[in-house]
């Protein structure tokens, strides 16, 4: 399938990210986590109550919590837990086997990735959070315009493009791609940008002949953007040392997220994409929030 204007990418990114409110909503009431500013346990300017405190002079009676100064004989204060904007970064893969689909009828892996990337920016910008590409040379913003400003910058990438260096700043990161890259490359990529992004995700989006191999007779197999190819007599034969392998990375990937404390979301290309955006939001928790 040819890659897909952005506008249309981008269309699709925001009906998606009408429907995350739900899913999100029920994340959060199994993790007591949620999706907007992040506390910072301490008192200050927030939604979420902090704790309770004695009125002084200087508080004013409009402050006074009459309810629980009920209870006692002194007068108190309810506060709220200071909440500030956390930064999300995005990375798509732009490497030619990324951008790539098994037959016209299939979304190409990058395209989805790029809409499930604008779609949690659209979530995150609305809860006042900023919002940006990772590499993308333009900074993180809040509001109507992060969830383009992703797309755009994302799609500017080009093949060959080296990871890009960590942030400056503490951010959380998604990073989406297939990680059929050598597992050691990926470890020294993500190393060093885990250390500035303590929450993170890596979101790998495959093809349905990727995961299911569905092959037999004779084949002939060619990797995208590259002359190499292998003809293959009996593609049967080496079905399940395939799927081993493929099995085995992605158990690798499980483990080198934990590694960096970060999470591995799976997801194929076949299937609709709001599948993943609930196991996307949940754990972009308060606690993991980067100052």
């Amino acid at each position: 399938m040819p890659q897909a204007p952005l506008s249309q990418l981008k269309a699709e990114a925001a009906a998606l990210a009408d429907d995350l409110g739900t899913l999100t909503t029920r994340a959060r009431a199994a993790s007591a986590a949620h999706l907007g500013s992040a506390g910072r346990r301490r008192s200050g300017t927030g939604e979420n109550f902090w704790q309770y405190r004695r009125h002084t002079t200087e508080d004013g009676a409009e402050r006074i919590d009459w309810r629980r100064s009920a209870r006692e004989q002194n007068l108190f204060v309810r506060e709220t837990e200071l909440e500030t904007a956390r930064t999300f970064l995005f990375w798509v893969d732009p490497s030619p086997g990324f951008r790539w689909s098994s037959n016209e009828k299939t979304i190409q892996k990058a395209d989805r990735a790029l809409v499930l990337s604008m779609a949690l920016a659209g979530a995150l910008s609305r809860s006042g959070e900023r919002c940006g590409a990772l590499g993308g040379g333009r900074g993180p913003v809040s509001g109507a315009r992060a969830p383009a400003r992703v797309g755009e910058d994302i799609s500017n990438f080009k093949p060959g493009d080296l990871f890009p260096p960590p942030p400056r700043d503490r951010a959380a990161a998604v990073v989406c791609s297939d990680f059929y890259s050598p597992l050691d490359e990926w470890r020294q990529r993500l190393t060093p940008l885990a250390a500035k992004c303590r929450d993170g995700v890596l979101l790998q989006v495959c093809d349905p002949i990727e995961e299911a191999y569905p092959f037999n007779g004779r084949v002939r197999f060619f990797r995208p953007g590259q002359d190499r190819e292998r003809l293959i007599g009996r593609a049967e034969s080496i079905r399940t040392g395939y799927l081993d392998k493929f099995a085995q990375r992605r158990q690798d990937m499980t483990n080198l997220a934990g590694e960096l404390g970060w999470r591995f979301v799976t997801h194929v290309t076949s299937e609709e994409a709001r599948t993943p955006l609930g196991s996307l939001a949940y754990g972009f928790t308060a606690d993991g929030a980067a100052a």
